[in-house]
């Protein structure tokens, strides 16, 4: 296994990262062999939020991309396999199933403890690492720094959460992450649109946000997780192969892409004072 591809880094003086640790859909051979579907193995990747933060790039910012899929590890659990959603349906660190239930692997190909512990080498310290790195330089820069970890997921997925999720879901891990003028700013900006809209709900923030969010040093972090009806031609109820995922639509997604314009520029005047 080999994770010289991951990440991919934009780098930029501005004090804002993004972090996209859902967009990669890479597979090595050797996992991709014991998989029972190759879309399976995908189904639950933030489909084209790379491009709909594209315009990030434009404002300096600092963008950490994943390479490789969630199946092969997801960059967003507690590495040490503690679930941050204690009593709901989540998937782990080398997920084994799709958020709908689904087996990833076929009879006996999960992977055991000792994959886990040389996946987490090989794919999830190199990301982390970088992630780290950028923070801590811009840190050196600027008296504070926003972090802020970009994630979408299907509007309706019942075994995960109950009825449709709000459209913007902005996560403090219910405010210890970020400062409460950053959040109040941020909410602020999602109200003004059209859209639903919610803070601390189904998801207060993943391992990124509780990990790196410290206030209290200058480093400020969020999670937004948008339902992918906010940008995307999302099919209603279970989607197949055939419907899922649909292309990404410029022009459809351009008013969420205001708003979360909107947001960044928010977190930079935060960062800026």
């Amino acid at each position: 296994m080999s994770g010289a591809e991951d990440p991919v880094i934009r780098r930029g003086a501005a004090p804002l990262v993004l972090s996209l640790p859902h967009v990669g859909t890479a597979i090595p051979d050797d996992i991709a062999a014991r998989l029972v579907s190759p879309w399976l193995a995908v189904k639950d990747a933030d489909w084209w939020i790379d491009e709909l933060y594209a315009f990030a790039g434009d404002l300096d910012a600092t963008i950490v991309r994943a390479h490789w899929s969630r199946t092969v590890i997801d960059l967003n659990r507690d590495p040490s396999g503690v679930s941050l959603y204690p009593g709901q349906a989540t998937t782990g660190l080398c997920p084994v199933e799709t958020f709908d239930g689904e087996a990833l692997y076929r009879p006996g190909a999960e992977p055991d403890a000792t994959e886990i512990g040389a996946r987490t080498a090989t794919f999830f310290q190199p990301y982390h690492a970088a992630l780290s790195e950028e923070i801590s330089r811009l840190r050196t820069q600027h008296n504070r720094v926003v972090i802020y970890d970009c994630h979408s997921i299907r509007s309706a997925i019942p075994r995960v959460f109950a009825g449709k999720l709000p459209v913007f879901n902005l996560g403090t891990n219910s405010g210890a992450s970020a400062d409460p003028a950053l959040v109040s700013g941020v909410a602020d900006a999602v109200s003004s649109s059209t859209r639903s809209h919610v803070v601390d709900g189904r998801f207060k923030g993943g391992y990124i946000t509780r990990h790196y969010g410290r206030p209290e040093n200058g480093i400020h972090a969020l999670q937004m997780e948008l339902a992918c009806r906010g940008y995307l031609r999302e099919p209603v109820g279970p989607v197949t192969e055939a419907s899922w995922p649909v292309t990404y639509d410029p022009a459809f997604a351009a008013s969420t892409r205001a708003t979360l314009q909107a947001v960044l520029t928010t977190c930079l005047a935060f960062a800026r004072g």
